[in-house]
């Protein structure tokens, strides 16, 4: 992207800030505010060029509603429950529990008059603008192998709007997800060993836990995956821009998050007017590699659109703040696993990178041609390593067979 295309968003944003709240000029602002605002949902405070497009904008909403009908990702079910917040908000997760032989009713064997071992269960926490969808093939690949927890986090998904921000205005931090992350834990898996995968910002919640609760990953937890994330530093994150792009967009963008948060009826049309442009942005900073099955893509545009822009702007100032860096020496001793996607532009493998120094035992991985959802875009590789990470934490027996689910190519396997 040219320093000059940059200047346009940054310009454009400008004029949504500086926005009067009239509504004739909001509607004339929404159209710039959609791709501001695309940008943010996609995780990058930027904006970006979008190529030319060349085919009929009737024929790509056919081509949206027909990935929408018959895309299987996603269509995963497990036991719902919820569990609350310290200030009240309700988060909703899903178990899947592994069936007992003969039957699928849940029974305790006992052996010797004691209740057999708990099983271990693998919680899944998801990053910004998305859900527990989002693991949609490790999911898949896990069903019936391993006990899994996948929830979301507040505002997102199925989870109620956070009433610390809605009532008392009270913005969202990471240290509150990781309290939410702790009230999912005690009412999905009380008791017994656990395994910690988090994706991007799910990955800091999983920090987050840690620095509150050492007690917890010292007597309970077994392992952990950090997919895609950071420890801190991301107000240094370029997004793949120019250093005068970035820092003009960083200039003016608390100013448009405040104002767009302020009007998001009218917001919310810009981005269904912008949906191309829109579609362009997330396929920019979600996936690296050309290859990437249609229905996959609009899966993530999905999960990222079904976002509010009031809870986008609320959650986005948490990441400048975040820094867990200390947080990370609770991990030491454990077995890890520290993923990226080589083209990560949200949260750039180096970040990870920085992780595994601080963790040498962790075991690297960093997937070529692979963006920030890596769990989509290479599903294989990521199932691959979490199934050797859940062996070596003896949460899977060393004989079992996990699945390699999932593929980014056309012939990618329904959920």
């Amino acid at each position: 992207m040219s320093e000059s295309s940059a200047e346009v968003v940054v310009d454009a944003a400008a004029a949504v800030a500086s926005a009067t709240g009239a509504a004739a000029g909001w509607r004339r602002a929404t159209g710039f505010a959609g791709a501001a605002i695309g940008v943010v949902a996609a995780g990058a405070a930027a904006g970006v060029a979008v190529e030319r497009l060349t085919v009929g904008r009737g024929m790509r909403k056919k081509a949206r509603l027909a990935l929408d009908s018959t895309g299987p990702y996603g269509a995963l079910r497990g036991t719902p429950g919820r569990a609350y917040a310290d200030d009240g908000t309700e988060l909703y997760y899903e178990v899947d529990d592994v069936e007992p032989e003969g039957g699928s009713a849940p029974r305790r064997r006992r052996l010797f008059g004691r209740k057999a071992p708990v099983p271990v269960t693998v919680v899944f926490s998801h990053g910004y603008c998305l859900s527990q969808d989002s693991w949609h093939f490790q999911r898949a690949a896990l069903r019936g192998v391993v006990r899994t927890v996948h929830w979301d986090q507040r505002s997102h998904g199925r989870s109620a709007r956070g009433l610390a921000q809605i009532q008392e205005g009270v913005p969202v931090t990471i240290e509150q997800l990781g309290r939410d992350l702790k009230a999912v834990i005690d009412a999905a898996a009380p008791d017994g060993p656990i395994v910690l995968v988090g994706h991007s910002m799910g990955g800091m919640t999983v920090m987050a836990l840690a620095d509150a609760y050492p007690e917890l990953i010292r007597d309970r937890v077994v392992a952990v995956a950090l997919v895609g994330t950071s420890s801190g530093r991301l107000g240094e994150v370029n997004f793949g821009l120019p250093v005068a792009g970035v820092n003009a967009v960083r200039r003016v963008l608390p100013g448009v998050l405040k104002a767009l948060g302020q009007q998001a009826a009218l917001v919310e049309k810009g981005r269904r007017a912008t949906a191309d442009l829109f579609a362009g942005v997330i396929k920019r900073y979600s996936f690296a590699s050309r290859d990437v099955d249609p229905a996959v893509a609009r899966f993530a545009e999905r999960m990222i659109e079904g976002t509010p822009i009031d809870v986008v702007a609320e959650y986005y100032p948490a990441f400048n703040d975040h820094d867990k860096t200390e947080a990370l020496a609770h991990f030491a001793g454990l077995p890890v696993l520290v993923l990226a996607g080589v083209g990560d532009l949200v949260t750039p493998s180096e970040h990870s990178e920085a992780i595994a120094d601080l963790l040498p035992e962790a075991e690297l991985v960093l997937v070529p041609d692979a963006g920030h959802l890596v769990m989509l875009e290479h599903p294989e590789a990521v199932t691959d390593r979490l199934a050797d990470l859940l062996t070596r934490a003896g949460a899977v027996p060393a004989g079992a067979t996990v699945d390699g689910y999932g593929s980014t190519s056309s012939a990618a396997r329904p959920g």
